[in-house]
């Protein structure tokens, strides 16, 4: 028996910037799913992303212009991002 992991990710880019991420992690044995598991989290412009996959990353880099950052915490009134 071989037993595999896939990870995929589904982003959502809000209007104000922020990234709602859905991890899914599934669990094969031989081919066949047998599990899987699925987490939900929100990353707010400016927000550290040291510990995202790669390609979270990369989307965080794009969208979160230096506007996009000034502007959510212009309009949340966000202490941490300061």
């Amino acid at each position: 028996m071989a037993y595999e992991e896939n990870t995929k990710f589904q982003m959502e880019i809000l209007e104000d910037g922020q990234i709602q991420i859905r991890k899914i992690t599934v669990i094969l044995r031989d081919g066949i799913e047998i599990a899987h598991n699925y987490h939900r989290h929100v990353l707010e412009p400016g927000q550290d992303t040291a510990k995202e996959a790669d390609r979270v990353k990369a989307v965080a880099a794009t969208v979160w212009t230096k506007e996009v950052v000034d502007e959510f915490k212009a309009k949340r009134g966000v202490k941490w991002l300061r």
